[in-house]
């Protein structure tokens, strides 16, 4: 069986303050409609495409026991308005199958892709069995798309014997070629988180590729075509799409796939009000361009992505918001000394509902590994040398109650394994979480990997200025680094291990990936070593 229905209709947002929001402004963010663009026509197309309309690959997410999400765009122009698609709503076949060349298909089915939402597909695939590794492709206008690989959790009680994750985040197209998804791709993970940044909102007149001078590339992202056509810009990538086609994502959003350093309301001097439909506007795109569920469909300027998923009795990963629901940065953001504003019991980076849903959660597990998919480091960062004390407001340091209680928490409720999994900084970080970074002696109750970025910050070195203070000056740090790529995780029951990749470069197409060093975790023992 499937779950092939469209998406609920966008209602008005749940917030009351929404409501704020101009008439006309609102029907704009919460239909997607263009002016001066027809709406879309209710009958459904069968007829032949013009060109392939799988362009942009293929992806699979959100694993379950017994099923996955299956995604695809129809479009044959990606660059041009609505993908080169006509505003008819077209049929799209899927097939499920237990071997690359499909002689064993198990599940099969037709799904109607929408104009209204880009004519993507979210297919909910159920009926599979659990810890299988399956293909997909699709079927529309006369043409196939590329096959995917995905794979589906264990079931409930399920120990296995090994799990592959990797995780990345921060891919700016400008600055360099996807190297690192190349080589993540041909890995085969049974699973890969992506921590946010998945595209960058801002135009740039020049950058490493040939195509960064379009005209497309230059204008800020602010209305929903505009996120449109930057998703399906970056989607082009043939090695992002290998990727995608190579294991099921989990994903998150963090400041960029909006605007940079968003947090809930705020958007630098933007109003409010006019931020609320950019954030709708975002999101809308954010959502038809991931293989996500129809819960995690946002309604206006709202959508849930704090979500768990359990891979059996091995591993729960919860991913977090980080954006959504947090108070305005402190002291104006930047890096600044860490003051009363900062440590603010009242402040909060997730918002009070989702600390307590986490805390909860991670009470309830039964897992061996209780993993944290989010943003930004939790860890303190002192950025400068000697006495003097400065940190990111932008990170869990500008709301150190948040992290005073997360962290507590797990120490008072006696929670194990807690393994903390992090992007946005643009360089690699490994180190222990305690209760008192002030106290070398401090209980440590949690272990964290921040991954280095994709592509942001260009090449890079193995160990920069910043990086070197950051490791003086930080003694929970294990291991520092400064160059482009993702990191490779193997769990077991009793060891988790951390394969950092990096690039040689990557402002060239054709750099090389190696290990830079792998640190382990053991079972019970929430430290970072060398593995």
């Amino acid at each position: 069986m499937s779950r092939t229905s469209p998406p609920p209709a966008l209602l008005a947002a749940t917030r009351r303050r929404f409501l704020t929001v101009t008439g006309a402004a609102a029907a704009l963010a919460l239909s997607g409609a263009l002016p001066g663009i027809a709406s879309a026509s209710a009958a459904t197309a069968a007829s032949r495409l013009p060109a392939d309309p799988f362009t942009l690959g293929v992806a699979s997410g959100d694993p379950l026991p017994d099923g996955v999400v299956l995604w695809t765009r129809l479009a044959p122009d990606p660059l041009a308005p609505f993908g080169g698609m006509d505003q008819r709503d077209h049929r799209v076949d899927w097939e499920v199958a237990a071997d690359e060349r499909f002689r064993h298909i198990v599940r099969r089915g037709t799904t109607t892709v929408r104009a209204q939402f880009s004519h993507t597909a979210h297919v909910d695939v159920r009926g599979l069995r659990p810890w299988r590794e399956y293909f997909y492709r699709f079927r529309a206008g006369g043409f196939i798309s590329p096959v995917g690989r995905t794979k589906t959790a264990p079931s409930r009680d399920q120990l296995v014997p090994r799990l592959s994750l990797a995780f990345a985040s921060c891919q700016a197209i400008w600055e360099g070629w996807y190297t690192a998804h190349r080589d993540l791709a041909a890995r085969a993970h049974d699973v890969v988180l992506f921590l946010g940044d998945y595209i960058y909102e801002f135009g740039i007149d020049r950058g490493i590729r040939p195509t960064d001078g379009d005209e497309r590339n230059t204008r800020e992202s602010v209305t929903l075509d505009d996120y449109r056509q930057r998703y399906a810009a970056y989607k082009l990538d043939t090695d992002l799409q290998a990727a995608h086609a190579s294991a099921p994502w989990i994903v998150v959003f963090d400041d960029h796939e909006v605007v940079d350093n968003w947090a809930d309301l705020s958007a630098g001097s933007a109003p409010a009000d006019e931020f609320l439909v950019r954030r709708a506007n975002a999101f809308r795109a954010y959502w038809e361009h991931m293989p996500l569920r129809a819960p995690q469909f946002p309604e206006g300027p709202d959508m849930r992505l704090h979500r768990r998923l359990r891979y059996g009795r091995l591993a729960e990963i919860s991913m977090l918001d980080t954006r959504q629901y947090r108070d305005d940065q402190a002291n104006g953001d930047g890096t600044k000394p860490p003051n009363d504003a900062t440590a603010d019991p009242a402040r909060s980076i997730l918002g009070f509902p989702q600390e307590r849903w986490l805390l909860d959660g991670l009470t309830a597990s039964r897992s061996r590994w209780n993993i944290l998919g989010h943003q930004t480091a939790i860890t303190l960062l002192d950025t400068v040398s000697g006495p003097d004390v400065a940190v990111p407001m932008d990170t869990w340091d500008g709301y150190s109650a948040s992290r005073d209680r997360l962290l507590g928490g797990i120490a008072e409720r006696g929670i194990q394994n807690v393994v903390s999994l992090a992007g946005d900084l643009h360089r690699n970080i490994a180190g222990d979480l305690a209760l008192d970074f002030a106290d070398p002696a401090s209980r440590v109750v949690a272990t964290e990997f921040v991954g280095t970025s994709i592509t942001s910050a260009l090449d890079g070195e193995d160990l920069d200025a910043g990086g070197r203070v950051l490791l003086d000056e930080n003694p929970h740090m294990r291991f520092g680094n400064f160059q482009r790529g993702y990191v490779s995780c193997e769990i077991t029951p009793d060891l988790w291990r951390s394969d950092f990749r990096v690039c040689d470069r990557v402002t060239v197409p054709n750099g090389t990936v190696s290990s830079r060093t792998v640190l382990a975790v053991e079972n019970g023992v929430p430290a970072v070593q060398q593995a």
